[in-house]
This record gives C-alpha cells, structure tokens and sequence, in this order.
C-alpha cells in the first residue's frame, strides 16, 4: 500500500473490565496489534458500555487506566493507532441518540445477547442494556469504520448496524458507509479446562499479569487429551487443548517436536507443558516490561488517552455536523484544538 492510498478506517472496543487474560490478548488483542499498519486504527474503551453491569464507581477510573496500559503494554501503539475512552467522546451517545429513532424496538428484542443476559441477570434488564446495540452502532459509525474486527459473538450486532446505517441513508441521504465484519482467523480460545471459552468468571484462563510461577501453577494442572491416562499412553494433539495454544507461543519446530512426542508417548504431558510456558513467558516478559515502562512514568497513559480522545473527537465531531445538517438540526461549534 502507498502512503497517498487512504486507509481503510477500523473501529473496535473493549470494555474495561479487569485485567486481560490469554483469552483476550490471543482472540482480539494481538490481531489488533497486526492492523495497526494497514489500517487507520480507533480503539476504545468503552466505560459507557460497562456501566450496563453491576460495578463500582470508585474502581472505574482505574480500570480504565489499568486496561489502557495493558493495551499499549501488549503492542496497541499509540503513535500508530488512536486509543481513548469512549465517554471521552460525548458524540458516541449524541449519535446513538439520533440511531435509536430508525431502529425498532422489535429489532432490539430479538438480540440473543440481550436475551442471554436478561436470562442470566434477571434484577438487571435495563434500558442501556437493551440499547447496548444502538451505542455500538454509534461507536463504529461515528468515525466512519468501515471494518470492525469482531468474533461470532457480535455478528448480529453488526448486521443490526448495517441495517440502520441503511435505514438512515435512505431516510436522511449518503451519511454512512455499511461496516463490514473483519474477523479473525483464531479459533475459539478455550480455557484451561478444555471445556469452556476462556473467563475470568469461570477461573480457567491465566492472567498476563500473573508471574511465572503462578502462570505455571495454572497451566501444571490445565486439561489436555484425555485419551492420555497414563504417560505412557499415546496421544493426539489435536484433541489436546495445550497443544491448541503451543500455535500461539512456540516455534513451528517444537509444535512438531511435540506432535512426534504426544502421539508416540516419548514425552508426557508435563514436558508439553513446560515447553508451551517457556514461549508464554517470553510473551509476558515482554508485555511486563513495556507496562513497567508506563508506571514509571505517572501520568504517560492520561496524556496518551487525552491526545487520543482530542484526535477521536475532531473525527467524530465532523460526522455529527454532517448527521446535523441531515436531520436539519442547528449547527453546533466543534470541540477546541
């Protein structure tokens, strides 16, 4: 790609919800590392989001903090890409706002995710929760994304953003482009019981903070092939889920050499194990030392969360006047700087 070939714009959001786990850097964060140089880049964290769960307000400051940190620590640059928070940016919700009157609350209903949590915290079905979809739709189009890096999780999501960015076109004339899906060819990450997506919640994944001998404490006891009783049994890798991560973390060679060893039972478990840790730890060792780099300096992730939400708001602040003049609403001045 030359440098007077536009980039295409991406949008994705995390929310801040604690520290990132393997499940997170593996499944999201690594690939947004890789689009930083082919794409132009606006990665949020979306605080306006996480406040449609139960949470504490005097935590939120920092987990926000904290998870910027972890994002720049694990490879999102901020020079590259622009990183902020998304309540940075009031016209994230002005936009949802003006979405939610072209799209139907039947639409909304019928959003699995919306049932999944409604079933699961029946005290919390509230509005935002409801909207949710409306907000995301804001997030991608206020900036004019025209790729979203999602997992299957959100695809009705955003075929439900598609459709209101038609709706809205056709009602208001040429005001966005329809966003379309860029996903990730990482397969479903499981956790270390071999059973379940990867969760805090559920306590199967490791954390990228977590030393190396909490890690290995982890990973000691994690599932693998369960044809594997005994040592001396052969095994097959590709039911093994330590095997699975070995693609992330270790050389082409030793995945071969742990193939050979697992179906021919010339090596056990543990020493697949402990080969899989040795790649995992020079990845934290890595991510470790450029968060340390940050913390070393007190206010380094404020100033870079400000710049990017001073570059957010000049983007997101020239779609809103388009949206206004659409609708036929007053002119409004822009955000200074």
């Amino acid at each position: 790609m030359s440098d007077a070939t536009p980039r295409e714009t991406i949008f994705s959001g995390i929310q801040p919800s604690g520290e990132l786990h393997l499940g997170n850097y593996l499944g999201a964060i690594r690939n947004w590392v890789a689009l930083q140089s082919s794409y132009r880049c606006f990665y949020c964290i979306v605080d306006y989001h996480a406040i449609t769960q139960a949470f504490e307000p005097s935590e939120m400051a920092r987990r926000v903090r904290d998870m910027a940190g972890d994002l720049i620590a694990c490879g999102i640059d901020p020079a590259q890409s622009t990183l902020f928070v998304q309540s940075a940016v009031p016209e994230h919700t002005e936009l949802a706002w003006v979405l939610a009157s072209v799209t139907s609350y039947g639409e909304l209903g019928r959003m699995t995710q919306f049932k999944d949590k409604s079933e699961k915290s029946p005290d919390n079905i509230n509005a935002g929760l409801f909207t949710y979809p409306v907000l995301q739709a804001a997030d991608i189009l206020v900036y004019k994304a025209t790729k979203v890096p999602v997992g299957e999780d959100q695809r009705q999501h955003l075929e439900l953003a598609r459709e209101i960015v038609r709706r809205f076109n056709t009602r208001f004339g040429d005001t966005f482009p329809e966003p379309e899906a860029l996903y990730s060819s990482t397969p479903k990450i499981l956790g270390l019981d071999g059973q379940a997506k990867m969760s805090k919640s559920l306590g199967n994944t490791i954390s990228l903070r977590e030393d190396d001998e909490a890690v290995w404490n982890k990973l000691r006891t994690a599932a693998t092939d369960p044809a594997r009783v005994r040592r001396t049994d052969a095994g097959d890798p590709d039911k093994c889920n330590v095997f699975s991560l070995h693609r992330f973390f270790t050389t082409e060679e030793r995945q071969a050499e742990v193939r050979k060893g697992c179906t021919s039972a010339s090596i056990g478990c543990i020493e697949c194990k402990k080969w899989l840790l040795e790649g995992i730890k020079a990845d934290l060792e890595r991510i470790r030392a450029r968060r340390a780099e940050l913390l070393s300096k007190p206010d380094a992730i404020d100033e870079i969360l400000a710049d990017g939400a001073r570059r957010a708001r000049k983007v997101a602040a020239a779609t809103m006047a388009v949206v206004r003049e659409r609708l036929g609403l007053p002119r409004m001045p822009g955000p200074a700087g």
